[in-house]
């Protein structure tokens, strides 16, 4: 077997002109085309480019309270601080953020706490 080594050292001596030249003679030699792995490479590499990251950072909004609105309260006010009535107008207001730019975690904590005391979230 060569030397890869050696071998890669030798190719990166190359000239432009001269790794073109034996592109052509490599594709002639074994039938190939060299363009096809690159295309291949270059659209799998935008596809990877194309990928959504994965949101971090959520926002818990109130749907609806539920029929359970004093359990919802409760909830409201154990999550972020607020007094009784800061916490009952924000369960009565849908659309309402609970809590804003929180973590993966904590939304999914609160958000099953809030859906406990009957209330339907989203997280946005």
């Amino acid at each position: 077997m060569a030397n890869l080594d050696k071998l890669v050292e030798e190719l990166g001596k190359l000239s432009v002109i001269e790794a073109a030249e034996l592109v052509g003679k490599l594709e002639e030699e074994w039938g190939v085309s060299a363009a096809a792995p690159v295309a291949v490479a270059a659209a799998a590499a935008g596809a990877a480019a194309e990928e959504v990251e994965e949101k971090t950072e959520f926002d818990i909004v109130i749907k609806d309270p539920g029929p359970k609105k004093i359990e919802v309260i409760k909830v409201i006010r154990q999550l972020t601080s607020m007094g009784l009535k800061e916490a009952k107008d924000l369960a009565e207001t849908a659309g309402a953020k609970v809590m804003e730019q929180v973590g993966k975690e904590a939304a999914e904590e609160a958000k099953s706490k809030l859906e406990g005391a009957g209330a339907s979230i989203e997280l946005a």
